[in-house]
């Protein structure tokens, strides 16, 4: 059987970040990490449905 693979795309920006799923793949409360936005992001992963689960909060900006 050949297994589909795709990159995990940032929720909050909709680049790549440097994770691939399969479709057999499965993730329960997976931090993702962006390289470019440097957001963190908790989803869930199952047969290439991605659930996300809580998306940080907003930082307050420094004067």
């Amino acid at each position: 059987m050949k297994h589909k693979t795709e990159w995990l795309l940032c929720p909050i920006c909709g680049n790549k970040t440097r994770n691939q799923i399969r479709n057999d793949t499965v993730l329960i409360n997976y931090p993702l990490y962006c390289p470019k936005c440097r957001q963190e992001t908790l989803i869930n992963v199952k047969q290439l449905n991605i659930t996300i689960l809580k998306e940080p909060d907003a930082k307050m900006q420094s004067r």
